[in-house]
């Protein structure tokens, strides 16, 4: 069994401090001097005159200067055996002596030995020795550890990891769906092997290069790719790593990151989450953060400065592009910036094909199905999307990945874990009903989005689901369509009323009151799709992400306010009442569906779409719907 050095330095420490006062205790001059004479037993002073008076006392040995006495009395109780009793005598007793002397008892004195004294200047000073070896042993091993006492000298020192020939195991042909980004970057991989293409002509490669993008589209794996194919020295840290608690450390790293990438030169620096140290300089009003200014100076500086740093090709990744200082991102600095956005279908497809190398797939699994029915998903979602499927796959003990686990991981990683199935009560029926009626609303409107699936299979939050596939390839989204979309999020609501009566509508439908309350109010305030008329009356909501605020900027006055509710309530209003029309026109199939999906639990989109063609016409609708 391996014993950790730090068990060895916490157990010794303590056993060479109790050694040491267990020395002084020991083989101090005191206890040298007495000897193998020491007695066990003690005797008071009172009790020794007493025994001198009474003529028990025979022989008496003095110690440490008199102030110790080994007695050897007489004691009547024990017929008068002899015992030895150590006394302890008062400092200066002139008087004792004389009265031993006139009782003609033995008296000897011993005088103190020197040995003691050596010994005490031994255990004085070789266990200082012991201590200090030990502390400087711990400081030693200490100083591996990253953050470690050891390392109080080198604050200033870059942290960045160093590879002289970076082998991360990512190379080009394993990123996928951000082509245009790709391109950007293997101009970096050309300049670095191959240079002359460029100086021919005159050209000069970009100093730095910016990536920005949401969480998980790939900025960093492009970033292991790039160090992949280039083959130079590589230096990763991370926009943090810089700043500390003492002013000036940052800078000092900086510094140091830079000396070091130029006598590596020609050779890449990948700083992640740059947001971190590259934010903007404040104007000096109520204060700042000097470190993070300084550190943000010396990398200016080190960029682009007085002396530059021909051979260093600087990559970074921000999610924050918004709150980078503007001297950063210059020409000159990072003359580049390449956006790194969620992937399109075609990129889908290939992001899902390079993660699914080492995953075993049925014959039947499409991955194009697949990847239409996750519209909006980034790279890092797809590939756990992927991962989910396959723990699934071993849980159920399958051979291989078929459609049906995929499609419970897509439903997993949307909407959340499976809850236990309802059973058949009043409660399920209405949540039936409540699921048919924005399927049905969705199905029986033109421009809505065709249904996937409805599920009564409680995930996350939500009791039931009804799954519609967006149509991503259409970049532009119009005025009918967003009315269509309120209408099918209102189907809910309206189905409880037309069944079951104003009295009995649940709480079930606030999340799409919420959605439907959003889009109309983006109808009237940005998108100009009121009797308002053109105008865009507030800023655009952003993600946090991307550095926008949580609240709208309004700019408009009160009697504009008033007319915003109402165009908005309108709106909502009119979806409302085509929800309640459909619902109420379509009684008969939705009872039937409303069985059909209490028995199933799970109805697909294609074999709701055959019954309601039973009863009317379905809407041509021109997108493809996956299969499950």
């Amino acid at each position: 069994m391996k014993i950790s050095w730090r068990i060895i330095l916490l157990w010794t420490l303590p056993a060479l401090v109790i050694g040491f006062f267990l020395w002084q205790g020991t083989f101090s001059p005191a206890a040298a001097n007495l000897g193998n004479n020491t007695a066990n037993t003690r005797m008071t002073y009172g009790r020794f005159l007493e025994y001198l008076e009474t003529d028990r006392v025979k022989s008496v040995d003095l110690y440490e200067g008199g102030r110790t006495a080994i007695v050897q009395a007489t004691d009547p109780q024990l017929d008068s055996r002899i015992q030895t009793l150590r006394v302890d005598l008062p400092g200066n007793s002139p008087e004792l002596i004389a009265k031993l002397r006139t009782k003609d008892i033995a008296l000897d004195s011993h005088p103190l030995r020197n040995d003691g004294a050596i010994w005490g200047f031994l255990g004085n000073l070789i266990f200082p020795i012991l201590l200090i070896g030990a502390l400087f042993f711990l400081f030693r091993r200490s100083s591996n550890i990253p953050g470690g006492p050891g390392q109080a000298m080198s604050f200033g020192k870059s942290r960045a990891r160093f590879m002289m020939e970076a082998k991360t195991g990512v190379m080009f042909d394993d990123v996928a769906g951000i082509e245009e980004a790709k391109e950007e970057l293997e101009e970096v991989v050309t300049f670095l092997k191959q240079p002359e293409r460029f100086t021919a002509v005159g050209a000069r490669i970009p100093k730095g290069v910016l990536l920005v993008g949401p969480p998980g589209t790939g900025k960093t794996l492009l970033a292991k790719a790039i160090a992949g194919e280039a083959g130079v020295p590589f230096f990763s840290i991370s926009g943090s790593e810089f700043v500390e608690m003492f002013v000036g450390v940052g800078a000092s790293r900086v510094r140091d990151l830079f000396k070091k990438a130029k006598e590596n030169a020609p050779c890449l620096i990948f700083i992640d989450e740059i947001d971190a140290v590259g934010r903007q300089r404040g104007a000096g009003i109520g204060g700042g953060n000097d470190e993070r200014e300084q550190t943000l100076n010396q990398l200016l500086t080190e960029m682009d400065g007085f002396e530059g740093n021909t051979g260093i090709i600087i990559i970074a990744a921000t999610n924050r592009p918004d709150v980078l200082d503007t001297a950063l991102l210059r020409p000159g600095r990072f003359d580049r910036q390449v956006t790194v956005d969620a992937p399109d279908l075609k990129g889908r497809i290939g992001i899902l094909d390079v993660h699914a190398r080492n995953k075993k797939l049925d014959p039947v699994v499409s991955i194009e199905s697949v990847a239409r029915r996750t519209p909006g998903f980034t790279g890092a979602d797809l590939a756990n999307l992927l991962n989910e499927a396959a723990i699934l796959t071993a849980r159920r003990r399958k051979e291989a990945i078929t459609m049906l686990e995929i499609n419970d991981a897509v439903d997993r990683v949307v909407a959340g874990m499976e809850g236990t199935p309802l059973v058949d009560s009043k409660s399920k029926r209405l949540i039936a009903y409540h699921e048919v009626g924005h399927a049905i609303v969705g199905t029986l409107v033109k421009d809505h989005d065709p249904v996937q699936k409805v599920t009564l299979i409680p995930r996350g939050q939500a009791q039931g689901l009804t799954w519609f596939v967006p149509d991503e390839e259409q970049g532009l989204t119009t005025r009918s369509q967003l009315i269509a979309r309120i209408a099918g999020a209102m189907g809910g609501r309206a189905a409880e009323e037309e069944v079951f009566g104003d009295a009995e509508v649940t709480t079930g439908a606030g999340g799409d009151l919420q959605q439907a309350t959003g889009l109309a109010r983006q109808m009237v305030t940005r998108l100009g799709m009121s009797d308002l008329g053109p105008l865009s009356l507030e800023e655009q909501s952003g993600e946090v992400f991307l550095g926008n605020g949580l609240m709208n900027r309004s700019e408009y006055s009160n009697a504009i306010a008033t007319k915003i509710d109402n165009q908005v309530r309108t709106i909502i209003e009119q979806g409302h009442q085509v929800a309640r029309d459909i619902v109420r026109e379509n009684r008969l199939v939705i009872d039937r569906l409303v069985d059909l999906l209490i028995e199933k639990e799970t109805v697909d989109g294609e074999e709701l779409r055959q019954i309601v063609a039973e009863y009317t016409e379905v809407p041509e609708k021109e997108r493809f719907v996956p299969q499950l």
